[in-house]
């Protein structure tokens, strides 16, 4: 089974997402990617971070786990402190090189948390979970959802 991590990153009343386009269906995911061989966790979170927006966090704490089944796998999203900087592709990223392709587009950028009710993401599941922890703040201990994408 595939494991990924993903950010909570908030700065500003605005959170930190990855629009996509893809072939015409559009929504928005929490920044993030797979885990890779030898890779912890944090270390995975904080690299999927800096390729896909360039943006530095820090005190990565797992707060969500979502068993999303395949292709997805269990996703572990962890809230993070904003650093610094401005969210925009990095020109080696894979997303940069299917994005350059035309059909299936990233945007990294930030989403005001005002339109986080309203907005279309992969996982609803993982949304209400956010906007649970946005207004009753985030569980101690990580909470497991389980989720099937529309996407």
């Amino acid at each position: 089974m595939r494991r990924a991590v993903r950010a909570i990153v908030v700065k500003d009343d605005h959170l930190l997402v990855m629009h996509r386009n893809k072939f015409g269906k559009e929504y928005y995911t929490l920044i993030g990617g797979g885990v890779d061989a030898g890779e912890s966790y944090e270390q995975a979170l904080l690299r999927e971070v800096q390729e896909e927006t360039g943006v530095q966090l820090t005190n990565p704490t797992l707060v969500v786990i979502e068993e999303a089944g395949e292709p997805f796998g269990t996703q572990y999203v962890f809230l993070c402190k904003y650093v610094s900087g401005e969210p925009q592709l990095h020109a080696d990223s894979e997303e940069a090189k299917v994005h350059a392709l035309g059909q299936n587009l990233y945007t990294p950028m930030w989403l005001p948390l005002s339109t986080l009710p309203s907005a279309s993401f992969r996982s609803e599941t993982l949304k209400r979970e956010l906007l649970k922890g946005f207004t009753e703040g985030f569980a101690v201990q990580p909470v497991t959802i389980h989720s099937s994408h529309e996407h």
